[in-house]
C-alpha cells in the first residue's frame, strides 16, 4: 500500500483544532479532523503518533486512517472533512403532462371487474396507453400523494 504523508499548514491546523474543540459538527467530520491532526508530519506538530496508536485511541480501523490520509493528499482538506456531493442524476419520468393524465385516469371509472383503481393497475394502464415506456407503481403512488388524492374516501368513516 502506498504511504501518504500528511503535512498541515498553520491555518489548516487551526481550522482542525477549532472543529475538534468547539461547535457542533458531524461525528465523522470531528473524527477525520482528529486523524489528520494526529497524522500531521509538518512543522507545527509536536509529536507524530503511529497509526496503531491513533487507531487504538480513537477506536477505529487502520484502514480508516489510510483512507482519510489518502483523501487529504489527493483531494484536499475540504473534501476530507465534508465529503463530496453525490454524482448520480436521476431523470424524472413523471412530468406535468404525465401527472395530469394519471390524475384524470385515477378519478375515472375503473376497468371492468374492478371496484377501484389500484396503483399497479394505474401503472400498467399508463404503459398500455404509451404515456411512458415503463413505470413502477411506487412512482404512481408518489404522484398521487403529491396531488393529495385520497383513493379510499368512499370507505372512510
Amino acid at each position: 500500500m502506498q504511504k501518504y504523508k500528511v503535512t498541515l499548514s498553520k491555518e489548516e491546523r487551526q481550522k482542525l483544532e477549532s472543529i475538534v474543540s468547539k461547535g457542533k459538527h458531524r461525528s465523522q467530520k470531528v473524527l477525520n479532523a482528529l486523524i489528520l491532526l494526529n497524522c500531521d508530519e509538518g512543522l507545527y506538530q509536536q509529536e507524530k503518533l503511529t497509526n496503531e496508536t491513533i487507531a487504538r485511541v480513537l477506536q477505529i480501523s487502520m484502514r480508516k486512517i489510510d483512507r482519510v490520509k489518502k483523501r487529504f493528499v489527493e483531494e484536499g482538506l475540504e473534501v476530507t472533512l465534508n465529503g463530496t456531493k453525490g454524482q448520480r442524476y436521476y431523470e424524472k419520468k413523471a412530468d406535468g403532462e404525465f401527472e395530469a393524465h394519471l390524475v384524470a385516469m385515477s378519478c375515472s371509472k375503473p376497468p371492468e371487474g374492478f371496484s377501484r383503481w389500484s396503483l399497479r393497475l394505474l401503472a400498467d394502464k399508463m404503459v398500455e396507453l404509451n404515456y411512458v415506456d415503463k413505470i413502477s407503481y411506487e412512482t404512481v403512488r408518489r404522484v398521487l400523494k403529491k396531488t393529495k388524492l385520497n383513493r379510499g374516501a368512499e370507505r372512510v368513516g
